[in-house]
């Protein structure tokens, strides 16, 4: 299976960008063939077929993806991983277009069958020998002639592609698998030939025998595990060197079938050393796999070049190295010196042999494509989730025929390990993510734990494509219930960006870029939908305000009027209802220093003089007032919504109420204040209610700098940490509206509350702009607290 793995890796590091590499040269073509055809329509068909290959060219990512998935799916199909039962496909009509295109591919794979004839063969006998092995039924051949064709054929199905432009790409396309194929084939011929696959044979072949190493006058590293010979390990962990020289594995029985076992040789041979410094153990994993010779080409395993597993960047940050001490203390204060179960002595590790890297990395990618079900469960809330991934690996090292027993995982991969699981924990715990999500997060933890092994700037570069991925992915799913198409739509998209880096992912970071921009395009319409969210939760908050405002000015006006002098019964309602209202709408419409307010002002201080004037009995002044007053008073009833008969009968019932000179006068109240959305939720929220405010004027300060833009870290009234970003502040009040990620309101709170919510530990300033960073800061805390205990 790993070997299997490293073809597929070969094939789509040197096959999987071919389409992209295509149309520059096509589109010369193109205008080579219309300059040499005179024919009138050549014009008009070479704009048709420019057009097509624009379309193309659009969409140029896509299908390099669609093609790198395609070629990947014959090595799922020879591993019997997703064999498709062709027997039980629908059977249909396909228009012409479609024959045409499966009639190129066939002719494709016809003339690069017959020119790499003899390597084909030699592939075919070493590729029997593998499903033998596997107690596979023969397959075809994932990277023979027919599966690249049909990988091509499938990748450009959908689009609709004039006969020139299709004969001119089957044409360049096969002139560029020619460039290559050769050189590929070789490399997969040796390879399997060093792997042990040396010939079709007709019984699988017996397995190796186990014995002991062979002495060595002077030997180079330890070689106390009785694996390491076998698996060829090339006598211990000596940067650069090759393995047994003579190009066999010393743990080899040379009289077990015929010595051509199925194993991983150690073949290296002498002029192996210094080619395999990839790794620095061992001779390296391409001195391990057969290519740790001398003169191998550039970027094969092995070379320092080569972007896999050989090249593990040292960390590049003092604080990532502060952290991993931190993390050996913790994990030294977890150990116990006895098994839980019996009590007895657990074996020292120094009588177990360390993992390599790339041994890791093979069997998390054996795992890779695996339900991820103990993950999820793992997610779920039991923190064990550093725990189900050891088990995990340690399993799927008993399948490649690694004793768990006698090996043991190397203090970096121990680290990469518990970070990539205190990672998730904390990203899933504090984004109110959803159990779908746990789902697509649980898929990812192996890619993750392949990332942190290869490359440690996944935890000090901001910038890193898998940390840029996983970004986007927790900024699509956090608080997202998918209550909206909207928000279905971003959850499938995230969903599909995880299965394509379960799916490619084999050590290329590209993957990582490629699942990023596709779901980052989407994520742009989201931003500007929180982003529109959260400026109308500022215009409803201001409007709120302004509507206090007005209602607090009115009120105060009102209760002047009303403390003296002694009004009757149907003046005094007529100012607390339809009055007050109409000095709110004045406010709010047109200001306190517009002339239509002062205008109300006049009709309020006017009708409290009628009233004056009905109480002296003096009834033609009165009339006269009145007279006077109605237009006024019919705008006043109006601006409440009333029709023109409906406030003529409001001014006769304020009539009715005045003609009476000996009618009851008194004092009124004002009316309670109407109550404030604001006013209550800001009760819910700040420590200690709203009348005592204990708070550091210092801090307060800090609040007032707070300009829109900037991120608080709060905690809720339910408990929960929410993400809390400063989107408007109050041109009337320096309130200032919080918003979550989502662009939904938080808390609208004065720097005075906001000082008081920190002094309750409720509030925090700064916070990290990404998930990623968020959670990595929580993984120090937690630490942190976890140290201090210990």
């Amino acid at each position: 299976m790993r070997v299997l793995e490293e073809v597929k890796r070969l094939a789509l590091e040197l096959l999987g960008g071919l389409p992209a590499t295509l149309y520059p040269d096509i589109e010369e073509a193109l205008k080579t063939a219309v300059h040499d055809d005179d024919g009138r329509d050549a014009p008009q068909l070479l704009y048709q077929n420019q057009a097509a290959l624009w379309v193309l060219r659009q969409h140029q990512s896509a299908h390099v993806m669609r093609y790198r998935q395609n070629v990947g799916q014959g090595f799922d199909e020879f591993r019997a991983l997703r064999i498709r039962n062709r027997g039980e496909l629908p059977l249909g009509l396909i228009d012409e277009s479609q024959i045409d295109f499966h009639l190129a591919g066939q002719n494709l794979a016809e003339s690069l069958g017959h020119r790499f004839k003899a390597m084909l063969e030699q592939l075919r006998g070493r590729l029997q020998v593998v499903t033998t092995v596997l107690g596979l039924p023969p397959i075809p051949n994932p990277v023979g002639p027919t599966r690249l064709a049909d990988a091509f054929v499938e990748t450009f199905t959908d689009e609709q592609i004039p006969a020139a432009l299709r004969a001119l790409l089957f044409g360049h396309y096969e002139r560029e698998l020619g460039k290559v194929l050769g050189e590929f084939y070789a490399q997969v011929n040796e390879l399997l030939a060093r792997s042990g696959f040396g010939g079709s044979v007709e019984q699988p072949p017996a397995a190796p025998t186990i014995r002991r190493p062979i002495p060595s006058p002077a030997p180079t590293g330890p070689t106390d595990s009785p694996y390491a010979d076998t698996y060829g390990h090339g006598g211990g962990p000596v940067p650069g060197q090759a393995g047994v020289a003579g190009g066999q594995s010393a743990g080899w029985n040379p009289d077990a079938a015929g010595a051509t076992g199925y194993g991983m040789g150690g073949q290296g041979g002498a002029a192996g050393t210094g080619a395999g410094t990839g790794t620095g153990t061992g001779g390296g994993y391409g001195a391990e796999m057969g290519h740790g010779t001398a003169g191998s080409a550039p970027g094969q395993p092995g070379q320092p070049g080569h972007p896999g597993t050989g090249d593990r960047a040292a960390p590049t940050s003092a604080e990532l190295g502060e952290l991993r001490q931190m993390l050996h203390a913790w994990r030294d204060g977890r150990m116990a010196p006895t098994t839980p179960a019996t009590g007895a002595p657990v074996q020292q590790p120094g009588s177990r042999r360390e993992l390599r890297v790339d041994e890791v990395v093979s069997v998390a990618s054996l795992l890779q494509g695996e339900p991820s079900d103990v993950f999820a469960r793992a997610l779920a809330g039991s923190g064990r989730l550093a725990t189900a991934i050891r088990d995990q690996l340690n399993d799927g090292s008993r399948r490649l025929g690694l004793d768990p027993e006698h090996i043991r995982f190397s203090g970096d991969e121990e680290d990469a390990i518990d970070l990539v699981a205190l990672l998730f924990d904390s990203l899933f715990q504090s984004h109110h993510l959803q159990d779908r999500a746990r789902r697509l997060y649980a898929r990812l933890v192996l890619p993750f734990v392949k990332v942190a092994l290869t490359d440690q700037s996944l935890f000090v570069q901001p910038a890193h494509p898998a940390r840029r991925l996983l970004d986007a992915i927790t900024e699509a799913c956090a608080g997202n219930k998918g209550e909206t198409p909207q928000e279905r739509e971003l959850l499938d998209r995230a969903a599909a960006a995880s299965q394509r880096v379960v799916a490619e992912y084999n050590e290329d970071l590209a993957i990582f870029e490629t699942a990023h921009a596709e779901l980052d395009a989407l994520l742009q319409q989201q931003r500007r939908r929180i982003e529109l969210q959260a400026e109308r939760a500022a215009k409803a908050t201001f409007g709120r305000e302004r509507l206090s405002n007005a209602r607090e000015q009115a009120d105060s006006v009102l209760a002047r009027r009303l403390a003296a002098p002694p009004l009757s019964r149907g003046v005094a309602e007529f100012l607390t209802g339809s009055w007050r209202h109409h000095l709110v709408q004045v406010l709010l419409r047109e200001g306190g220093e517009s002339e239509r307010y002062r205008e109300a002002i006049a009709l309020g201080d006017a009708l409290v003089d009628a009233d004056r004037i009905a109480s002296e009995g003096r009834g033609r002044d009165l009339a006269t007032r009145l007279l006077a007053l109605q237009p006024a008073i019919i705008a006043c009833l109006g601006s409440s919504g009333l029709d023109h008969s409906a406030a003529e009968h409001g001014l006769a019932v304020l009539v009715k109420g005045l003609i009476y000179p000996h009618a009851p006068r008194d004092l009124h109240d004002a009316p309670p204040a109407t109550p404030d959305d604001d006013d209550a939720e800001r009760g819910l929220w700040v420590a200690g209610g709203t009348d005592t405010l204990r708070f550091d004027p210092a801090m307060a300060e800090q609040m007032r700098a707070l300009e829109p833009g900037e991120w608080l870290q709060m905690t809720d009234i339910h408990g929960e940490s929410v993400d809390a970003k400063v989107a408007w502040v109050s041109p009337l009040t320096a309130r200032r509206l919080l918003v979550n990620r989502r662009g939904l309101r938080v808390l609208v709170a004065s720097v005075e509350e906001l000082a008081s919510l920190h002094a309750a530990g409720r509030l925090q300033l700064g916070c990290e702009p990404t998930a990623f960073e968020q959670a990595m800061r929580q993984v120090r805390q937690q630490l942190d607290r976890a140290v201090g205990q210990h």
